[in-house]
């Protein structure tokens, strides 16, 4: 198998962890806005580095489907 040929396989594996990972940070910040005084600063890390996943499943997601024009 030719690395070209391994890299669909592997690019799902990778943007299914990234998705793991991305609804645990999801199930983070559901956790502490349910907090009597949640801590917005915390809150609002958290949600950057679920964008930055979010980022980086797209550029996967593009590397793997392949450009269609219609």
């Amino acid at each position: 198998m030719t690395e070209a040929s391994r890299w669909p396989m592997d690019g799902q594996a990778e943007i299914a962890a990234l998705r793991r990972q991305h609804q645990a940070l999801d199930d983070t910040v559901r956790a502490m806005e349910s907090q009597p005084s949640p801590d917005q600063l915390q809150i609002a890390r958290v949600k950057k580095r679920k964008l930055a996943l979010r980022d980086r499943i797209v550029k996967l997601e593009d590397r793997i489907t392949p450009d269609l024009i219609a």
